[in-house]
């Protein structure tokens, strides 16, 4: 006896993983990144301490992502992996975000276009320049969509309403406690305001010859915002 066959139309299907993943993602809370004056800030609400949203890569190198944490952080460690032995075989000055994130992305539009189920993510590969004008920052979707972003970058649910209310407060050049007020906020929106042990924050410092990758505690988030609360609670795997 043979077997029924079924046809789907390529474009429906396409169409119904995007937004199998887009739905997840927006379940996650979002994730900002910002070229300020001594650096790159990025900045995320989560209240995890172990789960981290937010990693180094390499010397001047952080890896971002928003999503299911297990697919992120598969990504994160095959990065530092490559960027280990690409900087060991060659040199570490070889080593940079736009190859990087390339090799993210054909990674993540294989897996979206031949696989069933599609990663349910979205990462930023961020690398520190000399100057603002050599900041890199890249997004990238679930389908492998690259997107070059300047000044900042948002990723995760209500990017768009996050994007309008960080637009209104960024400057450029603006100083690291300046840019994380203004990040927190738009994280927030105007009815929420978000406590310094409920955020995730590191900086990739400008000024700093090889590891500029620095983890922002608690205490110094909480001095930065101006506020005294550097409580927070953990928080399960959709980061």
């Amino acid at each position: 006896m043979s077997m029924p066959s079924f046809y789907v139309n390529p474009e429906q299907l396409v169409r119904e993983k995007a937004e199998y993943a887009r739905r997840n993602i927006a379940r996650g809370r979002p994730l900002i990144a910002v070229s300020y004056g001594d650096g790159i800030l990025l900045c995320a609400e989560n209240t995890s301490a172990t789960l981290h949203k937010i990693s180094e890569i390499y010397d001047r190198i952080a890896f971002a992502g928003i999503g299911l944490y297990s697919e992120f952080d598969m990504l994160r460690r095959a990065g530092v992996q490559h960027a280990d032995v690409k900087g060991y075989q060659f040199s570490r000055e070889d080593v940079d975000a736009r190859a990087l994130a390339t090799l993210y992305a054909q990674y993540l539009y294989q897996v979206f276009t031949h696989e069933v189920k599609p990663y349910e993510i979205e990462i930023l590969v961020a690398e520190v320049g000399g100057s603002l004008a050599d900041d890199r920052m890249y997004r990238l979707q679930y389908d492998g969509i690259i997107i070059d972003e300047h000044d900042f970058a948002v990723l995760g649910g209500e990017a768009e309403a996050i994007t309008q209310r960080m637009k209104e407060t960024y400057e450029a050049g603006m100083p690291l406690d300046a840019a994380l007020r203004a990040a927190t906020a738009a994280l927030g929106g105007p009815d929420r305001t978000i406590a310094a042990g409920d955020l995730e924050v590191a900086v990739l410092h400008r000024n700093e010859d090889r590891r500029a990758f620095r983890r922002v505690e608690d205490a110094e988030t909480a001095e930065l915002l101006g506020s005294n609360d550097a409580g927070g609670e953990g928080e399960g795997e959709q980061q």
